[in-house]
């Protein structure tokens, strides 16, 4: 009876953090400050949203009409399609919450992830109507699939600059300057990534050539 108890109690707050999602798309200022300090958000839902991301990402690219994006399916793949999404993440996250302590920043690691997901419903929200959207309308009205297609994206970006805000209590002036911060930070630790697995593939080669060298002497 306990068990089923908390499960249902499990359900329950679920539910609830999902409908706070939605309160977040209109009430960017009250609902992030609240998803931080009041612990009204989940990471259950904000992986929900990653993973519905993901996936209008993908059927987009299946799905939508020819006329506004056209796919030469073998020349993609969609491991890579997911993973860049996921790098992207991972790597806005790491550097958000790295230069927290150079800019005096409140936001944990979780907080950072669970606000940048909720952040990111726009998009799948405006992207699964314009899959159907962009099947019907005609040329002539390619201009109003293309608005709302870039709205999603707009709209998501203007929560995220909020959430952040939120999170570590900064005034806008200083939360734009940290987030371009941050995307530089992005950039150097793409660069360092990009410099340690060359170090490595260029190890791995030496030591192949050294093992041929040895097996054709012997």
């Amino acid at each position: 009876m306990t068990a089923l108890f908390k499960k249902n109690q499990k359900i329950a707050d679920y539910k609830k953090s999902l409908q706070f999602a939605f309160y977040c798309l209109t009430h960017p200022l009250d609902g992030f400050w609240d998803l931080t300090h009041e612990k009204r958000g989940s990471i259950a839902v904000a992986n929900t949203i990653l993973i519905v991301t993901l996936l209008a990402r993908l059927m987009r690219l299946q799905f939508t009409g020819f006329l506004f994006l056209r796919v030469y399916w073998p020349e993609i793949n969609i491991i890579l399609q997911i993973g860049s999404v996921l790098f992207v993440l991972a790597m806005w996250c790491v550097g958000n919450w790295a230069l927290t302590t150079l800019f005096d920043g409140k936001g944990r690691l979780g907080q950072i992830y669970v606000a940048t997901c909720y952040g990111m419903l726009p998009y799948p929200l405006i992207q699964f109507p314009l899959l159907i959207l962009s099947n019907v309308v005609t040329v002539d009205e390619a201009e109003f699939y293309m608005v709302l297609s870039s709205f999603s994206l707009v709209w998501a970006a203007v929560l995220i600059l909020f959430a952040m805000a939120q999170i570590h209590e900064y005034k806008m002036a200083k939360n734009i300057g940290f987030i371009i911060a941050t995307v530089f930070a992005m950039l150097v630790m793409v660069f360092i990534l990009l410099l340690f697995f060359s170090m490595i593939s260029q190890g791995v080669a030496y030591f192949i050539s050294i093992v041929r060298e040895l097996l054709f002497r012997v």
